[in-house]
């Protein structure tokens, strides 16, 4: 970095001082005027009787028009200038550096001792703008931290740095030079309403998209993915068709290329946002009842699930709060089956707590298994901590100790399955007292086996602290103790799980087909298990608002006979045209079918023939004789 750069981060400016009339002297190339100026100038250059002002010699005029840029050795690209300046010129400004100007010196002094050059020779840019930072009180803006005051929905975010090679700067992913050139596929998005602070949004496809999204399903139904690949290459930013062959890249265990096709959709959909649409206020929406949004949703959960599995859980924490953030209210994803997994994974407990003091009022959040277990496990582990008050250790244990008991209470049958998924032996008491024992869990019901069978599966691993696991059954005594004495919380706990418990809402049989996890998906209902479940679009809304109707497909036997169907089999190009003529019931149009059929039959057997057998070549067969 050059002298001039360093003197304008700092905030200085050379040369606002009046030059006086005798700074510049011109020196003529006229012989005559130069011996005269000769014995007139001293041994330094200086004009006698300056104001104290060093005059700079040059033989030309228009030098002095970039003679700033000349003094200041520019750094190009790492490199130093090729650009000379004239003796005359550079032994001026280093006269004037060292006698003229004693400031001058001092600074470069200290911009040489402050800002050491690297071993390459170039500064160390990071650092001196630091230190130029620290100096003048600036700093860079960061993400606000989480507080009690925020949103349970705002979505914290971390800058990325501009790409320069795609005009647009994108939050949910990084562009990538491998992939194809984006040019847009005819998806955007507009604003439908705002009110009572909040915006509606929704996507929404040109003309040029349908036709791509017919093309996908009839790909789908195909059931050959190869018919994606061969969709992708004529469109390959269809964000459906991205997420579809991401699954089947995910299933033949090729994770990379399934992420980089997620992250492409991601990118297809962030560059259609509205300009008013805003990922991290949690105050847009999003309707999944219509199917335009629905790959925006599968994409962000996709995306979230591929963050978890490569160990980042606080970026998959903000996805899912961005996800629940859409639509809240009807949660279509039940993102509230999985969030505060993830805020244990992260060791956020503070927002998990905070989540919890807010929404159970109206939500009832105490009545999901997952968050009845690790809201108490949140309060635990932050009383664990040590830079906390010592009142506030203990009023998170006390609390810790209150909800754990209530949790025991109201799901008994969670804690033998959470012991066998801890490979930790019960003790005999435990195992063999009616309210832990296999009784609790064969009589509660299906759709409370299937909540807890999903929580189990996901999160039991953070049970398995021995610290964690001495509290968990001082918990269990004190629950005994307060069922052999009669308590009527555990009564009421048992009806309130006959009445609340009866048939899983369909978000829920939704979130547990995206889970993946086997023992939640073997306890899903027969009349879900029977359906066709497709990766784009798993178990749809019943309530589906569409925007556009696929256009049915015309089959040309699907009103045939039993011998028209026969010949189609036998010949794919063979169709029945059997249409009548209007007003005309007889006549010849009543056997065209039937013509039609056994010009087909005698074209089919016309077809057939024999291969003779080969006759064995002679050495000199005739007319192949030697040419004279």
């Amino acid at each position: 970095m050059s002298r001039r750069a360093l003197r304008r981060l700092r905030g200085e400016q050379r040369g606002q001082e009046p030059l006086g009339p005798d700074a510049l002297q011109f020196v003529l190339p006229d012989d005559d005027d130069a011996e005269e100026e000769g014995p007139k100038q001293g041994s330094g250059g200086r004009r006698p009787g300056g104001a104290g002002k060093e005059g700079v010699r040059v033989n030309n005029r228009f030098e002095l028009i970039n003679i700033e840029d000349l003094e200041d050795d520019l750094v190009v690209n790492g490199e130093r200038s090729d650009c000379a300046l004239p003796d005359s010129v550079s032994s001026g400004n280093k006269g004037r550096a060292q006698r003229g100007n004693p400031e001058a010196k001092q600074d470069e002094d200290e911009a040489k001792a402050g800002f050491p050059e690297q071993e390459n020779g170039l500064e160390d840019i990071d650092r001196i703008l630091e230190r130029i930072e620290d100096s003048s009180g600036f700093s860079h803006p960061g993400p606000p931290p989480l507080n009690s005051r925020k949103h349970v929905l705002y979505v914290e975010h971390r800058p990325r740095q501009r790409q320069r090679v795609y005009p647009k700067c994108t939050w949910l992913t990084t562009p990538k030079s491998t992939w194809p050139r984006y040019s847009k596929p005819g998806l955007s998005m507009r604003l439908l309403e705002s009110k009572k602070g909040l915006s509606f949004f929704a996507f929404e496809h040109n003309e040029e998209y349908q036709q791509a999204q017919h093309k996908f399903l009839v790909a789908v139904e195909s059931m050959e993915p190869n018919n994606i690949v061969v969709l992708l290459q004529t469109s390959p930013y269809h964000v459906d068709s991205l997420l579809q062959l991401s699954d089947a890249c995910r299933f033949q265990e090729d994770q990379e290329m399934a992420r980089d096709l997620i992250e492409r959709a991601l990118y297809s959909m962030e560059c259609a946002f509205h300009p008013l649409f805003s990922l991290t206020s949690g105050t847009c929406r999003l309707d999944y009842r219509r199917p335009e949004n629905r790959s925006f949703y599968l994409a962000l959960y996709k995306q979230m699930s591929f963050l978890e599995k490569r160990g980042c859980p606080r970026t998959a924490l903000e996805y899912c709060k961005l996800i629940l953030s859409l639509e809240p209210d009807e949660d279509p994803l039940c993102m509230l089956l999985l969030i505060d997994h993830l805020a244990l994974r992260a060791r956020n407990y503070e927002y998990l707590i905070h989540l919890f003091q807010e929404w159970e009022a109206h939500r009832n959040l105490s009545q999901l298994p997952n968050f009845a277990f690790s809201v108490p496990l949140a309060y635990f582990l932050l009383s664990q901590q040590t830079d906390l008050p010592e009142h506030e250790l203990t009023s998170a244990r006390q609390q810790a100790s209150l909800l754990i008991q209530q949790a025991l209470t109201m799901f008994p049958g969670a804690l033998m399955p959470l012991l066998e998924c801890c490979s930790v032996r019960p003790d005999a008491t435990v195992a063999n007292h009616r309210f832990f024992g296999p009784d609790a869990e064969i009589s509660q019901p299906p759709a409370l086996s299937q909540l807890v069978s999903l929580y189990l599966g996901r999160s039991h691993f953070l049970w398995k602290d021995p610290t964690t696991m001495s509290w968990l059954e001082e918990n269990v005594r004190a629950v005994l103790q307060a069922v052999d004495a009669g308590d009527p919380a555990v009564e009421a706990c048992e009806n309130r799980r006959k009445v609340l418990y009866q048939r899983a809402p369909r978000n829920i049989h939704r979130h547990v087909i995206l889970s993946e996890i086997k023992e939640a998906v073997a306890a899903l209902p027969s009349d879900v298990t029977t359906q066709s479940v497709m990766g784009f679009d798993p178990l749809p809304p019943l309530d589906t608002i569409y925007s556009y109707v696929r256009p049915e497909r015309l089959s040309p036997v699907s009103h045939g006979n039993t011998i028209a169907l026969f010949f189609r089999s036998l010949l794919p190009n063979y169709t029945t045209e059997e249409r009548l003529e209007e007003g005309v019931a007889g006549g010849p149009n009543r056997n065209q079918g039937l013509i039609r059929l056994m010009l087909a039959l005698r074209d089919m057997m016309a077809n057939f023939h024999f291969n003779d057998l080969e006759v064995p070549r002679e050495d000199n067969p005739e007319g192949e004789g030697d040419w004279d």
